[in-house]
């Protein structure tokens, strides 16, 4: 199994039964044997722009995912613009979390930052010290590696199948299960 840790993707099993986590895509940015985990869910979107939740951001067209059931009056984002926003956290190559609020802004307001270069989340997904090592030796997760086209080129609505697939061998297999389970 993969070692688990930051910029890893948790991919909810076939018969998740939280509505939450139901066919859930989650990149970790954080993860502490002490503190716990932190995550965000990459495939589920609001109908919503960033600008219609917060009143005085500048105008754009960035899409916004419900990140988790944890803190869900926060917003957080992911960007691929880590050498422009200080204070951002390293997840790898080509995926930056956080960073300052103010020159993000800036940064939106000059053209700077384009839809294309981040995704913003309504909460966030969390994990108590060893709950998620508990709930990957249940089998509610399959563990994968991540990429920075699971954050900004992937399509939302596939993106649960590609992650099983891109794992190979049987996950292929269980990725192609169709959502409701009268269809089996």
């Amino acid at each position: 199994m993969s070692r688990l840790g930051i910029g890893k993707v948790l991919t909810a099993q076939p018969f998740m039964l939280d509505k939450n986590f139901k066919r859930a895509v989650i990149m970790l940015t954080d993860h502490n044997s002490d503190d716990g985990s932190v995550g965000f869910i990459l495939n589920k979107r609001f109908n919503m722009k960033i600008d219609e939740l917060i009143s005085d951001f500048p105008e754009i067209e960035a899409p916004v995912y419900f990140g988790g059931p944890v803190a869900t009056d926060t917003i957080h984002y992911m960007h691929n613009v880590g050498d422009m926003l200080d204070d951002s956290r390293k997840i790898y190559d080509g995926v930056y979390w956080g960073g300052d609020y103010e020159k993000l802004k800036f940064l939106i307001d000059n053209k700077l930052i384009e839809p294309k270069n981040i995704k913003f989340f309504i909460g966030y997904s969390g994990w108590s010290p060893g709950q998620l090592v508990e709930e990957l030796e249940s089998g509610s997760w399959v563990l994968g590696d991540g990429h920075a086209n699971y954050v900004f080129k992937s399509k939302t609505d596939v993106l649960w199948t590609e992650t099983l697939t891109n794992k190979g061998s049987n996950f292929s297999v269980i990725g192609q299960m169709p959502e409701a389970n009268n269809l089996n």
